[in-house]
């Protein structure tokens, strides 16, 4: 376990796995690093990759003296960054997470290598509303009937059932104030007009029957930022990135092999460390 220091002194935990060209995971609202088990092992048989606890959620702490913004996030993603001696990394980011990295990418080009955003959306009046039955159970989110509405949101009811160990690491664990600075940080949240000036090599994924951020989002971020690639998994939902192995995880590890940091600017993405 390490710790990064963001700017006003928060300390950001993150872990490291495997070697290669830097990628860091950014997780999803109200989520920790647990999420990405399942897959970030695989994606660490080519990469160094790098898993954060955004400020508020796992082994990161806790500050509630201020609001969360997508900027501040993704600033203590730099800070991580910065920790690791990291110049330049690929960047995947989930749902919540993926607006993180979408911010990212605008106010930090030159820290980014590939973008992947999963299950995301651009926020604002533009972006395509979750049905009223998603919303609701979000607002459940801690009781034990929401767990279960959650869960069969994020993935289809057989395979929820199925996989229970996977389904305890997708329901709101972190201090019931610290969720609602993510939400209120999401809900706030407007990155249209940042959107076309990515630069980073872009894949959107989404899981067709996602609920809890609809499909419409992601055909709204490949056509808003510059080149995007579309992917769309049939019969998916929110959590794609575990239901939909390995082909999930084969298309974002063939989109990175395909733009290598060494091919962006001459840069490896590793330090002088």
């Amino acid at each position: 376990m390490n710790h990064a220091t963001a700017a006003d002194g928060t300390r950001i935990r993150y872990d490291v796995h495997g070697s290669g060209e830097p990628l860091l995971l950014i997780h999803g609202q109200s989520l920790d690093h647990t999420m990405w088990e399942g897959v970030y092992a695989d994606l660490a048989e080519r990469h160094r990759v790098i898993l954060m606890d955004m400020r508020g959620s796992g082994g990161s702490d806790v500050p509630l003296d201020r609001p969360y913004s997508m900027e501040l996030l993704a600033h203590d993603a730099l800070a991580v960054l910065d920790a690791e001696s990291v110049e330049r990394a690929h960047v995947y980011g989930f749902s919540m997470g993926g607006k993180i990295a979408q911010t990212l990418a605008s106010i930090a080009p030159d820290r980014v290598g590939a973008l992947v955003l999963g299950a995301t959306a651009p926020g604002g009046s533009n972006e395509v509303e979750r049905p009223h039955h998603a919303s609701i159970a979000l607002r459940k989110a801690n009781t034990e009937e929401g767990r279960g509405l959650i869960a069969h949101l994020f993935y289809s009811p057989s395979w929820a059932d199925a996989n229970p160990e996977t389904v305890s690491r997708i329901v709101p664990r972190n201090p019931l104030r610290a969720q609602r600075r993510h939400y209120e940080a999401s809900m706030k949240h407007d990155g249209w007009d940042l959107l076309p000036r990515i630069q980073a090599p872009t894949l959107v994924v989404h899981g067709e029957d996602d609920e809890l951020t609809p499909v419409a989002n992601a055909e709204l971020l490949a056509q808003r930022i510059p080149n995007a690639r579309l992917l769309v998994l049939p019969g998916a939902r929110h959590g794609y990135l575990h239901e939909a192995v390995p082909k999930a995880t084969d298309a974002v590890r063939d989109f990175l092999a395909q733009h290598p940091l060494s091919g962006l600017n001459g840069d490896t993405g590793q330090g002088s460390s």
